[in-house]
């Protein structure tokens, strides 16, 4: 709960602070970084330092738990600490690296505020921070409690059983624990880290979606390869894992976590996405077929072209082996080369969305790809009366969504 003195100050300074959050979150990351190199080995990733999007994210984060307490002090936003939980466990965050963030993110506050930070401003808001701390270490230790993960040692090497070409840009690659002990429990739908040491001696990480069928004698992970568009570097770790990676290599991963997972319901499901935001999707495909789901399926993709679909064939084979299942396919190059799909972006607008979809009040959609796709088709399906608490993204990389959801 946020004491009403804490309270009357955060809302008093709020818009100063949010306005100036894209700023401090700046100053607090090349603070931190500058003083505390190590975090950048393995923890952070210089991509999304680099685009400024884990920044922004940050500073949302912050922003929208601020206005949480401020609408309701004695509840939490769920849905966004739970978002941030997952990534975080994901990566071996440890109760301690809070009080290192709060150090530098305090210092970078007064220095971008400066006189406007008094005592009681001061102490306001660090008392935002240590909720906001408190909920996600309690939320986090129950992660790695449930998953049997160490967080002082989260990470397990795995042996490439096999590696796939999927598309001249995708690759998928068939995982076995190196320890030859079993798999740790996953769900449909959730993301393991990879870290990769570079060229240059440092470890990055990513997250990778399970693109199968969280099964008990493999894994599998699907890597799209990011290359360099105008200002925005090539992404580290998919291209060093595209260049470098062969079967009876290892690599370095954390358990499964991601709070976007299927769940055993007998609901109507509708999974739409866009070019490699197709990994979790056919996850879920795999496990339905794998339980013998006889719920009903609607699977919508967008993407370049058919060469550009990773994963397409067994989208198809997967989708054959459900009862009450069907797959619709958008390509902006080449629709006529693959039987029933449509030429263009995938556009759902007006009533039925253009598609026998039988969409229902009850439906359950899963989202991913790039957040303007997911918007434009957020909107498609209020519009043709799907409730927005049915409606389920995943992102890939920091949440710029969950944490701007005002915007």
């Amino acid at each position: 709960m946020l004491s009403s003195d804490s309270a009357a100050v955060v809302r008093a300074t709020l818009p100063a602070v949010d306005a100036a959050l894209n700023e401090i979150t700046g100053r607090f990351y090349t603070a931190m970084f500058g003083a505390r190199p190590e975090l950048l080995d393995g923890l952070f990733n210089r991509g999304n330092q680099a685009s400024g999007e884990q920044s922004q994210a940050l500073a949302g984060s912050i922003a929208a738990f601020a206005k949480a307490l401020l609408a309701d002090p004695d509840a939490h936003p769920d849905a966004l600490l739970s978002r941030i939980a997952h990534k975080h466990a994901a990566l071996g965050v440890t109760e301690d690296q809070y009080t290192i963030v709060h150090k530098y993110l305090f210092g970078a506050i007064a220095e971008v505020l400066g006189e406007a930070i008094t005592p009681e401003v001061a102490a306001g808001w660090d008392e935002v921070y240590w909720l906001m701390a408190g909920a996600l270490i309690a939320r986090e230790a129950r992660l790695y409690h449930e998953a049997g993960v160490d967080p002082r040692a989260p990470w397990r090497r795995w042996t490439v059983v096999e590696r796939r070409e999927e598309t001249p840009d995708a690759v998928s690659f068939l995982l076995r624990p190196a320890d030859g002990g079993p798999l740790p429990r996953a769900r449909a739908g959730q993301y393991v880290s990879v870290k990769v040491l570079m060229p240059d001696g440092i470890h990055q990480t990513r997250q990778y979606s399970l693109s199968d069928a969280p099964g008990d004698r493999l894994r599998r992970i699907t890597v799209k390869r990011v290359a360099s568009v105008a200002d925005a570097p090539e992404g580290e770790v998919s291209n060093e894992l595209h260049r470098t990676v062969r079967a009876g290599d290892e690599l370095t991963l954390s358990a499964p976590f991601g709070d976007v997972v299927l769940d055993d319901a007998d609901a109507p499901l509708l999974l739409v996405s866009a070019g490699i935001g197709c990994t979790p999707m056919v996850g879920m495909l795999a496990h339905l077929a794998a339980t013998g789901s006889s719920r009903p399926v609607r699977v919508l993709h967008a993407d370049l072209s058919p060469a550009d679909h990773a994963l397409r064939a067994e989208t198809k084979r997967l989708v054959s082996q459900l009862p009450d299942a069907q797959a619709h396919f958008w390509y902006e190059r080449g629709a006529d080369e693959e039987a029933g799909a449509r030429p263009g972006r995938m556009a759902l607008d007006g009533p039925g969305l253009g598609l026998d979809l039988d969409l229902s009040a009850d439906t359950d959609v899963y989202l991913c790809g790039s957040l303007p796709f997911m918007r434009a088709v957020r909107t498609g399906l209020l519009r043709a009366g799907v409730p927005a608490r049915r409606i389920r993204y995943e992102v890939f990389g920091p949440d710029l969504w969950l944490a701007h959801a005002d915007s």
